[in-house]
């Protein structure tokens, strides 16, 4: 009488682990890409966004507000609204911007502030990764990003 062997053998269970662990680590690297872009999108348009309101500001001022050089937007010690009276902890009218944003990585990246004089202004930032034309054109990897009345560049 024949016996019938019916199962797998251990190539072939070692086999699919390895084929289960390649795809998944496929998986989180196109996941992980997805999420720094995603950040990034969001960093981009929340500067554009404080553009905005610093032009509206500017606008009915005619000039930029004041705050001390490199000052770190949306913390509680100080540029977490933008009103009538330039940045502050509370808001009165008019209001341009009733809570500014925060770097979706904060605190351990933010964004900044800096006014040049009382016609310009410089914002800081930094992006993960290429994001559309806001690419890295020194070549070190990092992307570092400043955002002025005149628009945004990034090195």
């Amino acid at each position: 009488m024949k016996q019938s062997h019916k199962g797998f053998t251990l190539i072939e269970l070692l086999v699919v682990i390895a084929i289960i662990g390649l795809l998944s680590t496929l998986a989180v690297v196109a996941l992980n890409s997805a999420r720094e872009k995603s950040r990034d999108a969001k960093r981009v348009s929340d500067v554009k966004q404080i553009q905005t309101a610093l032009e509206l500001y500017y606008s009915d001022n005619q000039q930029y507000p004041d705050a001390a050089a490199g000052s770190v937007i949306g913390t509680a010690a100080g540029l977490t609204r933008l009103d009538g009276d330039g940045f502050g902890a509370a808001a009165t009218e008019p209001v341009y911007m009733g809570l500014m944003p925060r770097d979706p990585q904060s605190p351990t990246i933010n964004y900044t502030y800096t006014r040049n004089s009382v016609t310009s202004y410089t914002l800081g930032f930094s992006l993960e990764g290429p994001t559309g034309q806001y690419t890295d054109t020194s070549g070190d990897g990092n992307i570092t990003c400043t955002a002025t009345q005149d628009g945004i560049a990034c090195t």
